[in-house]
């Protein structure tokens, strides 16, 4: 049995790490993650965790792990900003604000495909010019859902969270190791 991370976020094999997992393989899948019209979070980020966990090409006897994690302000989906001018803008819409990070797991072992969902709600301040600017110029809103990564320097400006620190960042992990445990793969032998 090998356990693949259907990831290229080095957070997620980090988080992996913290219960002695090593991925045999990390195979991040080519999906379309733009939203359907009308979609909410929460269904977005469980659809595309299902989606790449059903792309990634394994063995029937594999363990795959595959993550979606979405900001969203109300409705509305925040996703990786194209470039820093969209990053500003989903750091100044959430200056000030609660907003909810959702992070949605599957893990799919042959046919059998299980899926957790990790909602947790974080406030972050409002940051001066001097904040946002030597923000974007640090390239930490890269590749992150809503423009930040709470693990980074963003956490300088998260005064409030409440819910799953490890789901914020990208992969729950206890919710990960329970869906682990579940289609068959030893979680604590290695750790």
């Amino acid at each position: 049995m090998k356990l693949i991370l259907g990831s290229a976020s080095p957070r997620r094999k980090e988080l992996l790490a913290q219960l002695g997992i090593v991925p045999d393989a990390i195979l991040p899948p080519d999906i379309d993650e733009d939203p359907r019209k009308a979609e909410l979070p929460r269904p977005y980020a469980e659809r595309l965790a299902r989606e790449k966990a059903l792309a990634v090409a394994s063995d029937p006897d594999d363990v795959v792990i595959c993550a979606d994690t979405t900001v969203a302000l109300g409705r509305r989906i925040l996703g990786k900003p194209a470039n820093a001018g969209e990053a500003a803008a989903f750091l100044t819409a959430l200056g000030g604000r609660r907003h909810q990070v959702i992070t949605a797991v599957a893990v799919r072992r042959g046919a059998q495909v299980l899926t957790r969902t990790s909602e947790s709600v974080v406030k972050m301040k409002r940051l001066s010019d001097a904040e946002l600017n030597a923000y974007l110029a640090s390239g930490e809103w890269q590749g992150k859902a809503g423009g930040y990564g709470i693990q980074g320097l963003a956490g300088g400006f998260i005064p409030w969270i409440s819910g799953s620190f490890t789901g914020i960042m990208g992969l729950p992990v206890a919710e990960t190791a329970a869906m682990l445990t579940a289609v068959g793969y030893p979680v604590w032998r290695q750790a």
